[in-house]
């Protein structure tokens, strides 16, 4: 039996190993640079690598690119406020929001600096909203701006707040119009995608990780227990494991990596309900986004427009207690919104937005956020582990790239080619 693969941008062909022999036996080949993961990040990566001249190969389980986290999440580009100082976060986010306005000015992607407030709905949040202002002015986010209750009102006259955090900065854009921009750049210097294609794992081989690669309809009846029989051994120089929810689950099958290094890994869903009323597209009852304060899992439900001005509250943080294997590498999250959670929502919203009606909210989208923390537990940052920390030549691991993931995008790949290349 015969299978292509797409391998240093030629269609090479290769016999299946039989049932009954070991992945040892699988057939092999060489190539320069894989990005698994056709994810935003995954994305970026690509483009920049591809950019410095490397030759890569991008490898995803799905039939395109950006069919997970990268787009089901709110399309907010962030200032760079909530994040603790100097931490991966706040670094890549202020660097990433520079880089990805000009980027989106350059290229004419939809997107629109419309600026967000984040309000405190009583006093007792007021100290909160001071700890972010202080945050977002050493991180380095520029005109910030205190607002009394009346100042924001004048800005939103729908709003309700006692005190308001104003960041120009913030804005949104059209994520799926920024990923096929960023397929193009990276197809235009040489990358070669490959879809419906999974790394299952790997192993090393001397200091050098082999990665073991299958269809992704070999999977459909996997247990996540058996034994998987890769259809390739692919052997690469540079790898960057950027497959998002399945990050950790698949550092864990790369066979000689130290274990105890991988981050556990928790996820969340996150539910959006979308405002139905005739008029809210024509005239919606906010022109900036509308966060509240930061709760545990997450930014709290909040309003955000999209480029067509349909508005939309959410997400809210659903825990999801255990996520086998084979969830992970096919994607098979359950993205169903119930429409019980709405009764969560209204409240939420009206602490902020009291003129809320009954029965306005409707269901909308989830997305999965990957962490790295659990209920109850302190919020993480980005874990980018490169060969210094594991010892394997070539290597980066991306673990726990939720948000401010997208707006950080293009700068976690400027970080991981001067990781990879130097400079």
């Amino acid at each position: 039996m015969l299978k292509q693969v797409f391998v240093r941008g030629v269609k090479r062909r290769f016999h299946l190993p039989k049932p009954f022999e070991t992945w040892r036996n699988a057939p092999k080949e060489k190539a320069e640079c894989v990005v698994i993961g056709a994810g935003i990040v995954g994305l970026a990566v690509a483009r920049e690598l591809s950019l410095k001249g490397k030759e890569v190969l991008v490898l995803d389980s799905a039939p395109t690119f950006g069919t997970a986290a990268s787009s089901r999440n709110s399309e907010v580009i962030h200032a760079g406020i909530y994040y603790p100082s100097n931490s991966l976060k706040a670094r890549f986010c202020v660097r990433g929001r520079k880089l990805l306005y000009h980027y989106c000015s350059q290229r004419g992607i939809p997107h629109n600096q419309i600026g967000k407030l984040i309000v405190a709905t009583g006093t007792s949040e007021i100290p909160k909203l001071n700890q972010l202002f202080n945050r977002g002015i050493q991180n380095g986010v520029e005109n910030l701006r205190m607002l009394d209750a009346s100042e924001a009102i004048k800005m939103e006259p729908e709003l309700h707040c006692v005190k308001a955090l104003l960041s120009p900065a913030s804005g949104i854009l059209d994520s799926h119009s920024l990923m096929l921009s960023l397929v193009g750049e990276a197809e235009t210097n040489g990358a070669t995608f490959s879809y419906n294609t999974a790394v299952i794992g790997g192993h090393l081989e001397g200091n050098q990780m082999v990665l073991h690669v299958c269809e992704t309809k070999t999977l459909t009846n996997w247990d996540g227990n058996t034994p998987l029989q890769p259809d390739l051994l692919l052997m690469p120089i540079i790898v960057v494991n950027s497959s998002g929810l399945s990050a950790p689950t698949l550092a864990k099958r790369f066979h000689g990596l130290n274990t105890a290094i991988i981050p556990p890994a928790y996820y969340a869903r996150g539910s959006y309900f979308i405002l139905s009323n005739a008029n809210s597209t024509r005239h919606p009852p906010f022109k900036h986004l509308i966060y509240p304060v930061p709760e545990e899992g997450g930014l709290g439900v909040h309003v955000t427009l999209d480029l067509d001005g349909q508005l939309k509250f959410g997400p809210d943080v659903e825990w999801i207690p255990h996520v086998p294997d084979t969830t992970n590498f096919l994607n098979k999250f359950d993205y169903s919104v119930s429409v019980d959670r709405v009764a969560r929502f209204y409240p939420e919203i009206r602490k902020y937005y009291p003129n809320l009606k009954d029965g306005s909210l409707i269901p909308g989208y989830a997305g999965i956020r990957p962490k790295l923390h659990g209920p109850g537990q302190s919020a993480c940052d980005f874990v980018i582990q490169g060969e210094d920390i594991h010892g394997v030549g070539g290597l980066v691991n991306l673990f726990g790239i939720e948000s401010p993931g997208l707006t950080s995008s293009m700068a976690i790949a400027e970080y991981v080619a001067a990781l990879l290349l130097g400079g």
